[in-house]
């Protein structure tokens, strides 16, 4: 991305308030950057902005990304998009096929729209694991294909990613794209680890864990996010950048449920299986098995400080002590 560094930047945060962008905001304060925080409140959270309200270099609008004008005011004088403001709950899907596209989908065409308007070249898009559906190549490098995804959370943002592409080539702009495994840690708000805590905080001698127990995936602590999000926007070298981020491994739910009782304190805690749908899935759309390769990231200098085991750890640990 060819762009001044983010110390020098001005930049916007779509989705702010949120458990990613509101760690991102205050990583970019912390590296000196000028950021403008922008979110509708719909799931975000002000308290997650408390240190960020504090420094000067910092100033926040309440809006949704589909309200153009007060988008387009926001961006003026912007050098970077970070836009993260999506709805990110990937069983809605199913019950509403609406809502990721218009949410995820219009909404970034309006942003990128907004930013061709006011001359804004830089965009940060946060992507998912599950734009590669079930993948027969484990782990999943960048370069795999094709990509079907097997829910309309990911289906949209592939549309998306598609969508910043084309805007990029047309009009000499430029885009870093992340492919996120689980992102886990202080803040999260959804997940498996946050419905475990408090599914047993509400009984704690039984948990009913959705699908056969069997699905495995990467977690990645929000602290290697961030740092892998810096990291390659400040390294990226083609118009389009696509970087997967994750661990180095993944684990099964099974091994989540262990790891939540035993923060818990919890002992013979009764797991029911739901048994799932389509052969184990805990509910439609739901990916067996996602373990991202990092290799790209890894061979231009990025590392995971924390593997799956230790950053569901840390998440759960968070949780219980309401930090």
């Amino acid at each position: 991305m060819k762009t001044k560094k983010l110390s020098e930047s001005r930049v916007l945060v779509t989705g702010a308030a949120g458990f990613i962008g509101s760690h991102l905001t205050d990583r970019l304060l912390n590296l000196g950057a000028e950021v403008s925080g922008y979110d509708n409140l719909s799931s975000g959270n002000m308290d997650f902005l408390t240190e960020a309200a504090k420094n000067g270099r910092f100033s926040f609008v309440k809006g949704d990304v589909l309200d153009t004008p007060t988008l387009t005011d926001a961006m003026k004088g912007i050098d970077t998009v970070f836009h993260l403001a999506a709805n990110p709950d990937v069983r809605l899907g199913e019950s509403d096929s609406r809502i990721h596209f218009r949410q995820n989908v219009e909404a970034t065409q309006n942003v990128i729209e907004v930013m061709r308007k006011t001359g804004v070249k830089n965009i940060v898009f946060t992507s998912t694991s599950t734009v590669y559906g079930e993948a027969e190549i484990i782990p999943t490098p960048e370069s795999y294909g094709p990509t079907i995804p097997i829910s309309l959370y990911g289906a949209s943002k592939l549309a998306s990613e598609a969508m910043i592409s084309g805007f990029c080539h047309t009009y000499d702009m430029n885009a870093v794209i992340y492919r996120f495994a689980n992102v886990v840690g202080s803040r999260s708000n959804h997940g498996v680890t946050f419905d475990f805590v408090n599914k047993l905080r509400k009984d704690p001698n039984r948990l009913v864990i959705l699908g056969n127990g069997g699905q495995k995936k990467s977690y990645t602590h929000v602290s290697d996010t961030i740092d892998a999000m810096i990291f390659g926007v400040e390294n990226a070298k083609e118009r389009v950048e696509i970087f997967n981020m994750g661990s180095k491994d993944y684990i099964d739910v099974v091994m989540v449920a262990d790891i939540v009782t035993d923060v818990m304190g919890l002992k013979d805690v009764k797991y029911e299986f739901t048994g799932g749908v389509d052969g184990g899935r805990g509910w439609k759309g739901d990916v067996r098995v996602m373990h991202l390769s990092i290799e790209k990231l890894m061979s231009i200098g990025w590392r995971p400080k924390y593997n799956s085991e230790e950053s569901v750890r840390l998440t759960a640990e968070s949780i219980v002590s309401g930090i």
